[in-house]
């Protein structure tokens, strides 16, 4: 289905995009990239979606080291910069972000507000994104400059756009979600839902769940709130170890590697990452909260 939108270089590059997912988070530490990659994952998982992941925490950005692309380069082609693929030669999870474009992992970025825009603009209106189902963008916490840009440059894309909040149980997180979903009414962002992130913690030895962090706040705030409330996340160790340690080979486009360079075989599949994500318990919990996002998005 074909949605008309106003004329701009971002409307015109993201015109064949149907659902702009925008993660928030009022506090830093929540879990918020955790949670964009994890919707990345089980809508590519979905429906042989295509999926884009867009990072715009631009002096923190997580998301490459968490799809194991850390190291990866962005080339630059005639119709503007290539998103780096973390499922190798399938092609349908796209992924751009600022950690693509410093010389080594631990670089700061140190720039004013202007120059921030300007990435973000660049990001929006010069890359190749093609044809996806779904575009995240993992924002930095808060609601600042970044924020402000994002919704400015996808204004004539309103229709398609909407949000989650992720949060964790403490009074404090939950403050600070309160402030993010101020931001999503002043800018007329539609809000799918909130999460609430380390909800207890799962033992591995014999999955015995404490509330280290208290729990129940997200859906409490729902609740008062007239939010859907997605559900609840554990912190769970596997999932952790998977996402701080994926790391891959640089791979060139439309290369697939597996780790130790085993080539991929009907056993291990093209995305590695993915299959293994599966077998922790947050994919059951995760799948569970897609089901409830889709219904709710713009475009279906």
């Amino acid at each position: 289905m074909t949605i008309p939108i106003f004329d701009s270089p971002i409307a015109r590059r993201l015109k064949d995009v149907k659902n702009i997912v925008i993660v928030l988070a009022g506090k830093g530490g929540v879990g918020k990239s955790s949670v964009s990659t994890q919707l990345a994952l089980t809508l590519h998982n979905t429906q042989n979606a295509r999926v884009g992941i867009l990072d715009i925490d631009l002096t923190g950005p997580s998301i490459p080291r968490m799809l194991g692309l850390d190291g990866s380069e962005v080339h630059q082609s005639a119709e503007g910069w290539v998103p780096v693929y973390a499922d190798g030669t399938e092609r349908r999870l796209a992924c751009m972000s600022v950690g693509f474009l410093l010389k080594r992992r631990g670089d700061s970025v140190v720039w004013r507000g202007p120059k921030k825009n300007a990435m973000i603009r660049q990001f929006l209106s010069d890359v190749r994104w093609g044809a996806l189902d779904y575009l995240i963008i993992d924002t930095p916490p808060g609601t600042s400059d970044e924020h402000l840009s994002l919704m400015e440059h996808l204004a004539p894309l309103h229709s398609r756009l909407s949000s989650i909040i992720v949060t964790t149980p403490q009074a404090v997180a939950l403050a600070d979600a309160m402030k993010c979903l101020s931001f999503t009414r002043n800018v007329n962002l539609p809000v799918i839902g909130l999460i609430e992130n380390m909800s207890g913690y799962v033992c591995p030895c014999c999955g015995e769940i404490s509330n280290v962090f208290s729990t129940g706040g997200g859906e409490a705030m729902a609740m008062r709130e007239n939010l859907r409330f997605l559900g609840a996340l554990p912190v769970d160790t596997e999932l952790v170890t998977l996402l701080d340690n994926e790391e891959t080979p640089a791979m060139d486009e439309g290369q697939s590697v597996v780790p130790d360079g085993v080539p991929p075989s009907p056993e291990t599949g093209q995305f590695p990452l993915l299959n293994r994500y599966k077998q922790t318990p947050s994919f059951t919990l995760f799948q569970a909260m897609v089901e409830k996002v889709l219904p709710a998005l713009p475009v279906s």
